[in-house]
């Protein structure tokens, strides 16, 4: 959808986790202000950025990644959504029913297509998976480090990087997106 301008979140993978991949949000900001982008602005420290842009969502990807690598010296995984794309996963939820806790309760973007699913040898347990399109939804009820998905390797089972975000998260950086639309 280029050419339109139009909220976008960059989900950046496995940024400020442990001691690599450091980034700093407000030099983030920063950056991605000077490349061109317009209310950039983030979401806790986990690489949850929201910009204005009329470029598509893989070459607001593109020039994420790029911002990083260039400038702050970080690479990771970069993958964008419209306001639009993730209100519709929001609403596509097939654990809307039963999931009760928005911290347990998650959203995995997938930066490609996939033929396969979650992986169907893991031991029973209250944990659900299930594919919707390229986004992943996980009901953890005892949290994801106690759960069976959690030594799963996403981007090995379904060849496609992957990145998780809580519910809690995911809705937060759709209302701020939403509020940048009106701007």
């Amino acid at each position: 959808m280029s050419g339109t301008r139009q909220a976008a979140i960059a989900f950046i993978r496995g940024i400020n986790l442990g001691p690599t991949k450091k980034v700093s949000m407000p030099e983030l900001r920063e950056e991605l202000a000077a490349a061109g982008f317009d209310g950039v602005r983030t979401h806790l420290n986990s690489g949850n950025v929201i910009v204005v842009s009329s470029k598509s969502p893989a070459a607001v990807g593109r020039a994420v990644h790029d911002v990083m690598a260039d400038t702050l010296g970080v690479t990771a995984d970069v993958v964008v959504r419209t306001a639009d794309q993730l209100e519709s996963a929001i609403e596509a939820d097939p654990f809307a029913d039963v999931a009760t806790d928005g911290s347990r309760h998650f959203l995995g973007f997938l930066d490609g297509p996939t033929a396969n699913g979650p992986p169907d040898d893991l031991p029973e347990s209250d944990d659900r998976a299930e594919l919707v399109g390229n986004h992943l939804y996980l009901w953890c009820p005892n949290g994801l480090s106690k759960s069976v998905f959690w030594k799963v390797n996403w981007d090995k089972q379904l060849s496609t990087s992957a990145t998780l975000r809580n519910w809690n998260t995911a809705t937060k950086v759709l209302a701020m997106a939403r509020e940048d639309e009106t701007r």
